[in-house]
């Protein structure tokens, strides 16, 4: 199959914090005769644009995890075909070698990935290892809305088709209104407007009686925006910011997968299978990076909140991955669709 020309990229480097008094930031790695694994730089293949919310999320965690491999961080950026772009390098042309990473949103890149069917493979050539952070999807309705519970937004669907603004077709959370359709029989017409704010403006106008969206941008608009329900498994971390808003799964008894973004780091599968202890080394200190106070303070001043700092390790990922792209494809005509049903 054909595919875009991939462009060069635009590198950006982390040097991070240093681990040794008196090292200056810009110094080489000088640690590579002292151990086996990392003995040089890890290249990291962001597939999104420079100045995102991965890197913004990336840089403060690298800041973190260098001192602990005892090396550095250099990044590329590679937008493009929701993310195909970056994948493919990073599978086709990246060195198998433990050195080279990949910080994706494991959600949305799924999803491309059962829509685009590019010819790599997963997990057969990459896996995710450490989740970072989440960010629920939701259903939210405009504060003046007769719908004031998740409750009143079933009971209404079940008697016509209620409008569902929504950023884009394939997301998350377009999954997640399409999955709670078949598990209480209530019927929504998915509504793409091309972006968040467009999508808002479509609920406060009353162009669409609700919304669907990622949590953390419905909550810069909470005094406009209530929102009923949340979906994820286990709690809503943001219960104190959303006006304690319910799981979906727990008012309806009913077990629809966790659909948050979540970004989370990447690296092939074969290096890691066939190298288990220098795997384990990057996997344990992930998860130390992920809970330092050096990545909790870095990332708040990104004007983040960090609740929604949750990690996932390996099989964690792995099982997300593997609902996300079951839901994918169950939905994927109406994911690839104009409009939604």
């Amino acid at each position: 199959m054909s595919h875009a020309p991939i462009a060069m990229p635009r590198r950006a480097f982390c040097n991070g914090l240093v681990a040794t008094a008196g090292l200056m930031a810009t110094a080489p790695f000088n640690g590579a005769a002292a151990q086996t694994y990392p003995n040089r730089r890890i290249s990291v293949v962001i597939p999104t644009g420079q100045g995102g919310g991965a890197e913004r999320i990336a840089r403060p965690f690298d800041a973190a995890w260098g001192p602990m491999l005892k090396t550095q961080f250099e990044y590329s950026f590679y937008p493009g075909a929701s993310g195909q772009i970056g994948y493919e390098l990073f599978v086709k042309r990246r060195p198998r070698d433990g050195h080279n990473l990949l910080f994706g949103n494991m959600g949305a890149e799924l999803i491309m990935y059962v829509i685009q069917k590019p010819d790599y493979n997963f997990p057969r050539d990459f896996i995710y290892f450490a989740q970072v952070e989440i960010d629920d999807s939701c259903i939210y309705v405009n504060r003046n809305s007769p719908l004031k519970t998740i409750e009143d937004v079933v009971a209404a669907a079940k008697k016509r088709t209620l409008n569902v603004a929504v950023s884009r077709l394939p997301t998350q959370t377009s999954i997640a209104v399409l999955a709670l359709a078949d598990a209480t029989g209530s019927r929504y017409n998915l509504i793409p407007y091309g972006g968040g704010n467009p999508t808002y403006i479509a609920v406060l106008n009353g162009e669409a009686e609700i919304g669907a969206g990622p949590m953390v941008g419905v909550m810069t608009l909470i005094d406009k925006f209530k929102i009923l329900g949340v979906f994820n498994r286990k709690q809503n971390v943001y219960a104190a910011l959303s006006e304690n808003a319910p799981t979906v799964n727990s008012v309806f008894g009913i077990d629809i997968p966790d659909l948050f973004t979540c970004r989370a780091w990447g690296v092939h599968t074969e290096w890691a299978d066939k190298n288990p202890e220098q795997f384990a080394l990057l996997e344990r200190t992930a998860q130390a990076a992920h809970a330092s106070p050096i990545f909790r303070e870095g990332y708040k001043k990104t004007g983040a909140t960090d609740v929604n700092l949750v990690y996932g390790d390996r099989k964690a990922c792995t099982e997300y991955a593997i609902k996300t792209l079951e839901l994918a494809q169950r939905y994927e005509s109406v994911l690839t669709a104009k409009r939604g049903r």
